[in-house]
């Protein structure tokens, strides 16, 4: 969006008192984090990243990292700075944000991972870390095997068709002898409470977001993805929840002659319209109580 209409986002925002942290969600591809950035140079703070696949250090292109550019005109945290084969999930995301919260800067946390924005401000269970031999076991089976051994509350709550969440259901369940559902119950007080921040689910028109991810991976082709992926190709791992990162498997395919590049393309923007579709459906149900700023052109 062109800047003009940035500004115009801005005179929808709610008031932004100084001592309050902002934390904007959205979905893939509708320019969040350049709204962040405005905000950051209107208001005044950091940008903290709080999307999944923003935090390894090998895909800057591949998953929309704001440029160095960017990242050169206010503090950017959390970003890039996880090795590929490192674990990292949404407890680690919370531990690197809680102290960030107290600093000399506004948080400005950005993102589309629905699940870090909860355990911020719902609380999250400290439940044990999954042995390896476990995740080794859970690696090996379907989705559909998965699904089986999860007990009925906890898949009522989660997204059965995302298969991270379904594994991660069935390790704890499999770990602890306990169910996701039960630890959750046992969830301690939220980190932030909304009411100490500036809580915005950002969205577009429908039909500009399609539009732009259907160009999104010639424009990452452009930007430099064929390399970045070739250079992590030794390396790839499917069990990996950093090679999970869409664009990467539909990549490696097309440098494996498996896809020609337009069937690459193809399975990539489908990929990419799904994920869009999950992550709205996630912050209408689970984000109503949130300044909701819509834009359309």
């Amino acid at each position: 969006m062109a800047n003009t209409d940035r500004s115009q986002i801005l005179d929808r925002l709610p008031p932004i008192p100084d001592d309050q942290p902002v934390l904007i969600a959205g979905p893939t591809a509708s320019g969040k984090s350049a709204l962040a950035l405005q905000i950051a140079e209107t208001f005044g703070g950091m940008i903290v990243n709080a999307d999944a696949s923003q935090v390894y250090e090998c895909w800057r292109v591949i998953s929309a990292r704001p440029s160095a550019e960017e990242e050169a005109r206010t503090p950017h945290l959390l970003y890039g700075h996880i090795a590929y084969d490192q674990e990292y999930s949404t407890g680690h995301w919370l531990r690197e944000v809680t102290p960030l919260l107290s600093g000399n800067q506004r948080p400005i946390i950005v993102g589309g991972t629905g699940l870090y924005f909860s355990a911020l401000t719902e609380g999250m269970a400290d439940i044990p870390a999954t042995p390896p031999e476990i995740r080794a076991q859970a690696d090996q089976l379907d989705l559909s095997a998965l699904i089986a051994g999860v007990d009925d509350q906890t898949l009522d709550r989660i997204d059965t068709k995302n298969r991270a969440r379904v594994q991660r259901a069935w390790e704890v369940q499999q770990a602890t002898g306990r169910s996701l559902r039960d630890w959750q119950a046992d969830t301690p007080p939220p980190v932030l409470s909304l009411t100490d921040a500036v809580p915005i689910v950002f969205d577009v028109d429908k039909h500009w977001l399609l539009d732009r991810i259907t160009r999104r991976f010639d424009l990452m082709l452009e930007s430099g993805a064929l390399q970045e992926v070739e250079t992590m190709r030794d390396l790839f791992d499917p069990t990996l929840p950093a090679f999970k990162a869409i664009g990467v498997p539909e990549i490696i395919g097309y440098l494996e002659g498996r896809l020609t590049l337009e069937a690459a393309r193809e399975k990539a923007t489908i990929a990419t319209r799904q994920f869009a579709k999950r992550q709205r459906t996630w912050f209408r149900a689970r984000m109503n109580n949130w300044n909701k700023i819509y834009f359309s052109d």
